[in-house]
């Protein structure tokens, strides 16, 4: 995973504050920085060549050398360009405007977390799940919707999970977790305190852990064993976690097809037998 505006647009907020102003200088001018040298993007950015060093190493890259070329081949493989408004929700916007903001964000975010996903990580996800006897989801909130979208969709194939809406059912879950389950959890942040909690109690039960959550070294992420990353264009009203909840259906769509394309002949014999036929009665006047 080296797409290196995404990560400098998710992890700005997790920089300290030189930092930040040098991946903020970069995100405006990704062309011009591509060139650029570790002392002119300093220098734009009103900041210290030492100080953009440490952002590419915030990042997960060796340092300046390493980033650059990660910039320059990101821009290079973008051959799809989106010219999407980032414009935010205003008050009296009309309902076009609401209509065709809050679909770009989507679609952006669609986009972004296309660009992130790992075939090489989703292979060792699909082979986790082989190997578990029973995979528990976690998940609050917008994210609980997603984990039960998950339950219904493997359900459907036969493939043993187990959820619960209530925390504290979720925290008894994984403590009673074995190295023989899979904790699948949701959450954007990564920093959900209670989904912490739960990944700590899987881990000392040593339950691999697949972490669907925001690309950023979050508490989650260094504790889960594997990773689907997604990413979000939230608007004003991010309390309603639109984009992001769009973008973790589109991983379980994703997680879900390439689990059931691995066994097609068994996913497909259970699915004409979990089919519920629906009967159509004729309208009476």
């Amino acid at each position: 995973m080296k797409n290196v505006t995404i990560l400098l647009r998710e992890n700005a907020d997790y920089l300290n504050p030189a930092e930040k102003a040098a991946a903020e200088y970069i995100l405006k001018n990704p062309s011009s920085a591509s060139s650029q040298s570790v002392q002119q993007i300093a220098a734009n950015a009103f900041v210290s060549p030492a100080a953009v060093v440490r952002m590419c190493k915030s990042l997960g890259f060796k340092g300046f050398k390493e980033f650059k070329t990660a910039l320059t081949a990101d821009l290079a493989s973008q051959s799809v360009t989106f010219s999407l408004s980032q414009e935010d929700i205003q008050k009296g916007d009309t309902l076009s405007d609401i209509i065709h903001k809050v679909t770009q964000k989507n679609i952006q975010s669609l986009y972004d977390t296309l660009r992130l996903m790992d075939p090489d990580e989703l292979d060792k996800c699909i082979k986790a799940m082989h190997k578990s006897k029973q995979v528990k989801l976690f998940g609050l909130g917008a994210s609980l919707i997603v984990a039960k979208d998950a339950y219904l969709k493997f359900l459907r194939i036969n493939k043993n999970c187990i959820i619960n809406e209530d925390w504290h059912a979720q925290l008894i879950c994984a403590r009673n977790s074995t190295p023989d389950d899979l904790g699948i959890i949701i959450s954007y942040s990564g920093e959900t305190k209670e989904m912490i909690t739960c990944a700590q109690e899987l881990k000392k039960n040593g339950t691999p852990i697949m972490a669907i959550s925001r690309c950023v070294a979050s508490s989650i992420a260094k504790i889960a064993d594997m990773h689907l990353y997604t990413t979000a264009n939230e608007s004003l009203f991010r309390s309603g976690s639109m984009s992001s909840r769009i973008s973790q259906l589109n991983i379980i769509d994703i997680l879900y097809t390439a689990y059931a394309n691995s066994e097609y002949d068994y996913a497909m014999a259970e699915l004409k037998k979990t089919h519920i036929k629906k009967e159509h009665q004729d309208e009476k006047d």
